[in-house]
């Protein structure tokens, strides 16, 4: 067994997994060549976690919760790997077995709440429509569970009765995810719910996220571009560059020692409030065209440590700290050894 499947395998320290996402790839179909939008992705997600997806436009981040949460739409299509949720492989799992696990089990609270929102219905009609999903639920019923579920997020019961366009930004979102603990799941999927919010009104966000969280016990799978968001909430970080993870470990581990140069780019690039001041740094290029991805390492026409090796062949996950994981030749005994592996194709910027 490998350092790296060590890494995945054993997690001391780490509350029980309750998602286990085994190799998952995904493609779109195009019309000279598939499009591998997220390539044999393995991680474990633990009960109560908070789990931060962090990584430029296109690298496969709300790809890969979809596929996660069966809501992939053709050409996308999943090619293999297993999403294993509770003991249950969701990857074989038909359409009518699946409607009985959303928001009961998971739920899904989308980027952008205008549009994940029904416009010419009551936030308490869809309220109501999801509860009947599950079962037969009486109009005082489902109304006195409306009005909890929106009070738990803040917002004035009264809102029942209001249409999207009625409410601001943040009171969407808080709608959406009124609607994700109608039946307390254990798994809520947030695809960046705070991009479209004012920094105010993201701050109020998650808060009440965390505070929801730590009342009621479920897993949060986040994804985003702000590293300066997850830093501060976030429990662990997976760093995801051109459809595949390059590091992941702990949020405090990661923001103290980034290990991969893509996680050190990412840091060097957003300004901190603390310690001296810095002068900003940005990656340089761009993300590859995933219909032709680069040779061997992904991230190395962009890197300031790009070695002999890199073009070459596709670097492994590694376990430098022994629990984290990184993608990066920086960390393979054999090639740092080898000194014509580990030549430097460029100097360092």
């Amino acid at each position: 067994m490998s350092a790296a499947d060590i890494a995945v395998t054993d997690r001391p320290g780490f509350p029980p997994v309750l998602l286990d996402i085994r190799d998952l790839s995904v493609e779109y179909a195009g019309e000279s060549a598939a499009v591998t939008a997220v390539d044999r992705v393995s991680l474990q997600v633990g009960r109560g976690e908070f789990l931060g997806i962090v990584g430029e436009s296109g690298c496969g981040k709300s790809t890969l919760l979809f596929a996660i949460a069966r809501l992939l739409q053709p050409p996308a299509e999943i090619v293999g790997g297993d999403v294993v949720f509770k003991g249950q492989n969701l990857i074989h799992m038909r359409e009518k077995q699946l409607r009985h696990l959303r928001w009961r089990d998971y739920s899904v609270v989308m980027q952008s709440a205008m549009n994940a929102l029904n416009p010419v219905m009551t936030i308490g009609g869809q309220l109501k429509d999801a509860m009947k999903a599950h079962g037969r639920v009486s109009r005082r019923d489902a109304r006195l569970r409306g009005a909890s579920v929106l009070q738990l997020v803040g917002i004035d019961p009264v809102h029942l009765d209001s249409f999207p366009h009625q409410l601001s930004g943040g009171m969407r979102q808080r709608a959406m995810i009124a609607m994700a603990l109608v039946f307390t799941p254990d798994l809520i999927i947030m695809d960046e719910p705070t991009s479209a919010l004012d920094v105010v009104a993201q701050r109020s966000l998650m808060v009440q996220i965390k505070q929801l969280q730590s009342e009621f016990g479920f897993t949060v799978i986040f994804v985003t571009h702000d590293m300066a968001l997850v830093g501060r909430y976030s429990d662990r970080l997976a760093i995801m560059y051109a459809g595949q993870i390059v590091e992941l470990d702990t949020t405090r581990a990661i923001f103290k020692d980034p290990k991969h140069p893509y996680t050190q780019g990412l840091l060097a690039a957003y300004p901190s409030v603390h310690g001296p001041k810095q002068e900003l740094k940005g990656i340089p290029g761009r993300p590859p065209d995933l219909r032709f991805p680069p040779s061997g390492c992904r991230f190395h026409p962009r890197c300031p440590h790009v070695m002999n090796v890199c073009p070459q062949e596709e670097p492994d996950l590694y376990a430098p700290r022994g629990t984290d994981l990184v993608r990066c030749f920086l960390y393979d005994r054999r090639v740092m050894n080898d000194r014509h592996l580990s030549q430097p194709l460029r100097s360092e910027p």
